[in-house]
């Protein structure tokens, strides 16, 4: 079984580097290596005693980056850039992004680079697509990353230049997805959801991060956040629905936050 997948990708030369005791060779990865497997998603049907369980682990996982003792779990390093999410969060975007093959991913909020550079790098291996993130505050910017698919633009996400620059980019691409992860008041990404929505295409998705707050079940005391955002957009744009089948591995930081357009 080694042989033939070892085979797979290494070709004749592999093979006979094992026997000739000389270096070894290997196809480099490109889309070309892509499976055709799809994992199946499926909204989780819980028992109110599951559901609670869920809940309660997830308030646990997110408080604990505030723990004394320095327990940061959705403080995570992809290829040595900094970013705050969870991973299986991560794992779902990785999914979305081989299956739909978005042209552009529009993200709000940079930080330190390490998300746009974890999306590059799942671009990089289906060989499709790039990705513009934007972010009010340069600080981080001497330490974010650099790479031929990721565009930084300093600025408001709502402000007009900014959008009018997002939307030069957007012109000649057909599959957009938007990762919304900013300014966390409500009203700031009720304001977010009504200007990206024009990006997106039907079946394509619009995610809002961080739904979990005010209570969803943590950090309760932050106040109206992109919960209550989600609420107002989808009473007001029935073009929307949050799919909940992206929450399928149980614990997300973003529940109800996986918007696709019908």
């Amino acid at each position: 079984m080694f042989q033939r997948i070892f085979g797979l990708f290494g070709g004749k030369g592999a093979a006979e580097a094992g026997t000739s005791g000389g270096a070894r060779s290997a196809q480099t990865w490109t889309s070309a290596h892509q499976g055709t497997f799809r994992a199946s998603f499926a909204e989780p049907n819980l028992t109110e005693a599951e559901r609670q369980l869920v809940e309660s682990f997830s308030d646990l996982y997110y408080r604990k980056i505030d723990n004394f003792r320095g327990l940061h779990t959705i403080v995570l390093s992809w290829m040595g850039y900094e970013m705050f999410k969870c991973p299986l969060d991560l794992w779902v975007y990785q999914e979305i992004i081989v299956r739909e093959r978005p042209d552009l991913i529009i993200e709000v909020g940079t930080y330190k680079g390490g998300s746009a550079l974890y999306l590059a790098s799942v671009c990089d291996l289906a060989g499709h697509g790039e990705i513009i993130t934007i972010d009010i505050d340069p600080t981080h910017d001497p330490v974010r990353p650099r790479h031929p698919r990721i565009s930084y633009l300093t600025g408001s996400s709502t402000a007009d230049d900014v959008v009018a620059k997002v939307t030069e980019v957007a012109a000649d691409k057909q599959k957009i997805l938007v990762i919304l992860d900013g300014d966390h008041r409500c009203e700031h990404v009720l304001q977010e959801l009504r200007i990206y929505r024009r990006f997106v295409a039907p079946g394509g998705y619009m995610v809002v991060e961080d739904t979990n707050i005010n209570g969803h079940p943590t950090y309760p005391e932050f106040g109206p956040g992109p919960w209550e955002a989600v609420d107002l957009f989808l009473a007001e744009d029935n073009e929307f629905y949050a799919d909940r089948s992206c929450e399928r591995f149980l614990l997300t930081m973003n529940p109800r936050g996986f918007l696709r357009r019908r």
